[in-house]
C-alpha cells in the first residue's frame, strides 16, 4: 500500500538496504542447507563485503542495529517509507535472535540434533523469504506487509 504519499527511486533503493542487516544475520542458521546444496552459497556471495565490514567492527551488527534505530527510525525528516522498512528490517532481526537464543537453549539437550537443523533451515528460508518479498515491494514503491511484524512496526513508526 503506497497511500502515505509517492515515493522516489532513491526512497526505494534506501528502503531496501536495511535489509541486509536480517539477511547477514540469517546465514547463521543457513549453515546445513548451504552444506547440503553448495551451489545456494552462489547467492550470497555478493553479501561478502558486507560481512566483512560487521566483522572487522567489534559488535558490528549491534552497531548498524542501534545506528539504523536510532537514526533512521526515530528522525522524522526521513521519509516514511524509508523508516518503515528499516523498522520491518529490524523487528525481522530481533526475531532473528530470538531464534539464536531458543536454538542455543535446546542445544543442550541430547539427540534433538535434527530438530535443531530442521528449525535452523526453517528460520533460514522464512527470513530470506521474507527480506526477498519485502525488497522487491520496496523496490516496486509498497509497503510489504508482513504479519504481526508490519502491524508491529506501524506502532512504531509513526
Amino acid at each position: 500500500m503506497s497511500w502515505r504519499g509517492s515515493t522516489t527511486v532513491s526512497d526505494r533503493i534506501f528502503a531496501c538496504l536495511p535489509y541486509t542487516l536480517p539477511l547477514v544475520d540469517v546465514l547463521v542458521f543457513g549453515t546445513f542447507l548451504i552444506q547440503q546444496f553448495p551451489a545456494l552459497s552462489v547467492i550470497f556471495v555478493p553479501l561478502a563485503p558486507i560481512i566483512a565490514i560487521y566483522g572487522s567492527i567489534p559488535f558490528g551488527s549491534l552497531v548498524v542495529f542501534f545506528a539504523l534505530f536510532f537514526l533512521v527510525v526515530r528522525n522524522e525528516r526521513i521519509p516514511h517509507f524509508i523508516r518503515f522498512n528499516t523498522m520491518q528490517a529490524i523487528l525481522l532481526d530481533i526475531v532473528i535472535i530470538l531464534f539464536g537464543y531458543l536454538l542455543r537453549i535446546l542445544s543442550n539437550i541430547p539427540g534433538i540434533e535434527f530438530a535443531i537443523q530442521t528449525l535452523s533451515t526453517t528460520i533460514f528460508l522464512g527470513i530470506v523469504v521474507a527480506v526477498v518479498y519485502s525488497v522487491v515491494q520496496s523496490l516496486i514503491g509498497k509497503y510489504a506487509e508482513i504479519p504481526a511484524i508490519s502491524d508491529a512496526v506501524y506502532m512504531q513508526v509513526r
